[in-house]
């Protein structure tokens, strides 16, 4: 297995933690999910060791991106019709791999097998993955049914993630004023002394930063 799907297998919890978030807007929980992968993928290719990040803090917001696209785009995954084709390509060379070698094609192998590149390949498993029931027990019983969680430990991590970096992208005054008046309790009064501000400017300042920050969390 390459290092970028070492990435993607573990990290796929991320994505379970994120679609949880938007559980009960109107979109079926596998198409949240299938929308995380995508930015799942997107942010494997796109990190950069070198900026100093953890992947989970630079992951979680281009998979939360991916999931507000859904909705934008009025709550369907879209699949192109060459994605399709693709797509059945890929679950019958998938199950005469399983068969001939007894074991799950990696991505690379199916590359490969259907001459594209390993992206498109991821996209075309993707697309070709059936639906996960969210009620089954793992009994063949359609009685036996299980509550899907709302929240979770892993839920209050993707958000301070998101936060952190809707912080790391305001400018160094604003950032300031943030913290000052949200992580270290000060009073607009005191927050616009130490910034050199009227409590008025800050009062403003604030709200207009609260407003954009809303905006970039909740799409």
């Amino acid at each position: 297995m390459s290092k970028r799907e070492d990435v993607i297998c573990n990290n796929i919890g991320l994505v379970h933690s994120c679609a949880r978030r938007f559980i009960g807007r109107g979109i079926e929980y596998d198409d949240l999910f299938q929308a995380g992968c995508m930015g799942l993928v997107k942010a494997a290719d796109g990190f950069d060791e070198e900026r100093g990040l953890k992947f989970s803090t630079y992951a979680v917001p281009v998979i939360l991106g991916e999931i507000r696209r859904l909705f934008r785009d009025g709550g369907a995954v879209k699949v192109s019709r060459s994605l399709k084709e693709l797509s059945m390509r890929a679950a019958r060379e998938r199950e005469n791999f399983i068969s001939n070698e007894g074991r799950e094609p990696t991505v690379s192998e199916m590359a490969d097998l259907l001459g594209v590149e390993i992206e498109q390949a991821a996209e075309a498993l993707g697309a070709a993955l059936p639906p996960l029931s969210l009620t089954r027990s793992g009994v063949e019983d359609d009685g036996d049914q299980i509550d899907v969680p709302v929240s979770s430990p892993d839920e209050m991590l993707t958000d301070r993630l998101a936060l952190r970096q809707v912080l790391c992208e305001l400018d160094s005054l604003d950032r300031a004023l943030i913290v000052l008046r949200y992580l270290k309790s000060n009073t607009q009064q005191s927050t616009a002394e130490k910034l050199g501000m009227t409590q008025v400017q800050v009062s403003r300042r604030e709200r207009a930063i609260l407003a954009r920050m809303r905006e970039k969390l909740t799409g």
